[in-house]
């Protein structure tokens, strides 16, 4: 990732993760059990009276309507409605912490610094000092009762307990449960999670279970030119259409009420194996998008991936991608 601070993301060629990366035991516990990794993000709080209010100015998501112990999806725009940076809010009293991928931390903080008045909230990035672990994986819940974790926060919800905040996502989302603690317990935490059934796995886990939900990621999905509704925010939530405003909504409302994107996230199927030269995906003899990240499926012994397609281009249609036929298909996938 490149650019200062404030500066909006960049792209670089489509994420692959391949055979030697996905497991046939990580795709198991992807679909069957549960995995455990530890994420790579930038935990930053909002501390203040006023932080609440602050951050619902900032973010795509309402903050303020769900209440204290709310956990949600948003992501920070320009004022032309271009995304910035994404991640997850919890709020806990009068503090907020915003969770977003580590290359999107120092604009997140950038933003934080220069648009809240020290007296209402105060922003730091708690850097080092903390840990987030994910959970993925239908047995996540149980995996964490029975690593002490009781009880649960319902989705969409976060609580403190034991010393790590637990924060419950939900089912759609690329995650089921993200907890948050010092750093120096992680590896006692880990020990807890694998001994009550999860599989330890590293950050290419979760790349995997963001695909095949079908969620964007800064840097591959979205890049300095992406509005929220062409990464899919209307279906995975990461837009309110009845919270007051925040910076960029002007465009997001006016798409949603009067217009469409002319670009959209598709997933897409692979005949064969893919080259990894080209990026661009062609159908007709013409560009309609590019590929920006995929995987190989090892149950399933074939690669999918994702991209940003013309919305004329739907489910069912074919096209060519990476010297491959490829078949466009909806999200999140369904193996």
């Amino acid at each position: 990732m490149t650019g200062s601070p404030s500066s909006s993301p960049t792209v670089s060629a489509a994420l692959r993760l391949g055979p030697d990366e996905v497991t046939p035991q990580l795709v198991v516990a992807l679909r069957t059990g549960a995995l455990v990794a530890r994420a790579d993000v930038s935990t930053l709080d909002l501390s203040g009276p006023g932080a609440v209010s602050c951050i619902q100015g900032l973010l795509t998501n309402d903050v303020e309507q769900p209440g204290d112990g709310a956990f949600v999806y948003g992501a920070m725009l320009t004022p032309k409605g271009t995304i910035v940076v994404d991640g997850w809010v919890a709020r806990q009293g009068t503090t907020v912490t915003y969770t977003v991928p580590a290359e999107g931390g120092a604009r997140a903080l950038a933003i934080l610094s220069r648009s809240v008045p020290p007296r209402l909230a105060r922003s730091r990035d708690r850097g080092a000092e903390a840990a987030v672990l994910r959970l993925v994986g239908p047995h996540s819940l149980a995996v964490a009762e029975a690593a002490g974790f009781t009880p649960l926060p319902g989705p969409g919800r976060v609580a403190a307990g034991a010393g790590w905040d637990v924060a419950h996502a939900g089912e759609h989302a690329p995650f089921t449960l993200q907890l948050t603690g010092p750093a120096g317990e992680a590896p006692d935490l880990l020990g807890r999670l694998r001994a009550a059934g999860a599989l330890e796995a590293d950050r290419v886990a979760l790349e995997c279970a963001r695909i095949l939900r079908g969620w964007p990621r800064l840097g591959a999905e979205v890049d300095e030119k992406t509005i929220p509704q062409e990464v899919r925010f209307d279906e995975i939530g990461g837009v309110s259409y009845t919270k007051g405003c925040y910076t960029g909504q002007e465009t997001v409302s006016r798409l949603h009420f009067r217009g469409h994107v002319n670009r959209t996230l598709r997933g897409l199927l692979f005949d064969g194996e893919p080259s990894g030269a080209l990026d661009g995906v062609t159908r007709l003899d013409r560009e309609v998008g590019r590929v920006t990240s995929m995987m190989w499926v090892p149950n399933s012994d074939r690669w999918i991936g994702l991209g940003m397609l013309r919305r004329e281009v739907t489910p069912g249609d074919m096209a060519r991608a990476e010297n491959c036929d490829v078949r466009v298909v909806a999200l999140p996938f369904d193996l």
